[in-house]
């Protein structure tokens, strides 16, 4: 099978990185500088779960395909997903499957629009990792999963294919039938955890050891959750139980990898993650006070920096 992973950044690079160390036939769609930086220094992963290095990993410029692959694992920002359709249009074939990795739910309307829904694939990763200052991919956690399924809930050959070509890499993968449903219920931690720790600007554990704390998240997941039961995907209670644990940890570090790129004054996926669930809420009439604040505070951040950015430019 005949891979091609848009993006060689934490994700793409980390999950690619792995299917390269275990003998698969993957290729990095990537721009003119990351395939520089791949050719003379590699692709490396530092990871409890076991490190890789890979020397001159495959790279592919949008402008130099000339042939389709059998699968395109789709594994960059939301923010970027325009510019990644264009690059990918010519690996798309009549048998290609498109596999997202975003967050969020908005980009399966536009990928079927612009590929047809028979190319597409729900998916999603369980995963934190980031590139380090030396541009070497940094696994966080232990947690390296990618879940993916048919839109349409079935089980079928070829999601089944997939699975068998992609397992034994290195990393956890689940076909699933319930994609589509789990996508919207990451969404929610996803969304919980990131207005939080960047509205406080801290990791949970901090966060739930201030007054308040702990009521703040705990309205911010129930607003999510709300929100994604009106859209018609209310979460199980089991993800409910297993989610409000795990942002509510006295003891937890974790933080959004949104946190992260706003204290490394990077772009966020503010619009695509926070911005998309609140205009679901106000199609439905749904109040999301807490939310709201959130989303405010990550756009004065992104005003802040772009007019900074202007200053540095002049």
């Amino acid at each position: 099978m005949k891979i091609l992973v848009v993006g060689a950044g934490a994700i793409g690079g980390y999950f690619g990185g792995r299917w390269l160390a275990a003998g698969a036939d993957a290729t990095f769609l990537v721009r003119p500088a990351r395939a520089e930086e791949l050719a003379t220094s590699g692709l490396i992963i530092r990871s409890r779960r076991g490190d890789v290095s890979i020397r001159n990993p495959p790279t592919v410029l949008a402008e130099t395909i000339r042939n389709p692959f059998d699968l395109v694992l789709l594994a960059t920002k939301a923010y970027d997903l325009d510019g990644a359709i264009a690059s990918l249009a010519p690996a798309i074939g009549e048998r290609t499957a498109i596999l997202p990795l975003i967050n969020g739910i908005r980009h399966l309307d536009t990928l079927c629009a612009r590929f047809g829904e028979a190319h597409v694939l729900g998916g999603e990763c369980l995963i934190s990792a980031t590139l380090n200052e030396r541009r070497e991919i940094e696994h966080l956690i232990d947690a390296h999963r990618i879940s993916f399924g048919e839109l349409d809930g079935s089980m079928s050959d070829r999601v089944r294919s997939i699975e068998k070509a992609i397992s034994g890499s290195g990393f956890d993968v689940k076909a699933s039938t319930q994609i589509v449903l789990e996508m919207w219920e990451k969404w929610v931690f996803l969304a919980t955890l990131a207005a939080s720790t960047t509205l406080m600007r801290a990791p949970v554990c901090d966060i739930v050891s201030a007054p308040g704390g702990t009521d703040l998240v705990a309205g911010l997941m129930e607003e999510c959750r709300a929100i994604v039961s009106a859209e018609g995907y209310p979460p199980r209670e089991t993800f409910l139980e297993r989610t409000r644990g795990m942002v509510t940890a006295a003891d937890s570090t974790l933080a959004a990898s949104m946190l992260r790129d706003m204290e490394n004054r990077g772009p966020t996926e503010a619009d695509h993650v926070i911005g998309d669930l609140l205009d679901r809420a106000r199609a439905h009439g749904l109040p999301c006070s807490r939310l709201s604040l959130a989303y405010t505070h990550l756009k004065a951040y992104e005003s802040r920096r772009a007019r900074e950015s202007l200053c540095e430019i002049r």
